[in-house]
């Protein structure tokens, strides 16, 4: 049996891996409102908009309040600081991976002749 450990990051990126919750996110963005509002542009039931909201929440990106007989919603952008840390890191590591590329590319055309451009502009000799 495999066990699993409760990984934020993982719950995050998972939740934000289907575009409907990205489009509920982008949706709580503006401001609160009814899961029946956020229910409106979706072709999908009431009870599939609460499974997606429920993902959301176990990932700690929404936040569910019952106010009478009407639940609303609001985002907590928190968890999103540690998938942007996260990306930060990856982001800088590629950087600097390219930037030594280039500069690699740089340097061996410098090495030759013509400074590694063809004859006749591109055309090749005969």
């Amino acid at each position: 049996m495999v066990k699993y450990r409760h990984d934020p990051l993982s719950e995050v990126f998972g939740a934000l891996a289907d575009p409907t919750r990205r489009a509920i996110l982008a949706r709580l963005a503006l401001g609160e409102t009814s899961v029946g509002e956020l229910a409106e542009p979706f072709e999908m039931s009431l009870p599939a908009v609460s499974k997606h909201l429920g993902v959301l929440e176990t990932a700690g990106l929404v936040q569910r309040e019952k106010q009478g007989r009407v639940r609303r919603c609001q985002l907590d952008g928190r968890p999103l600081e540690a998938a942007a840390t996260w990306i930060e890191h990856y982001r800088r590591f590629w950087e600097a991976r390219l930037d030594s590329l280039a500069r690699y590319l740089e340097e061996t055309q410098a090495k030759q002749p013509n400074g590694g451009k063809k004859n006749g502009g591109g055309k090749r000799d005969r």
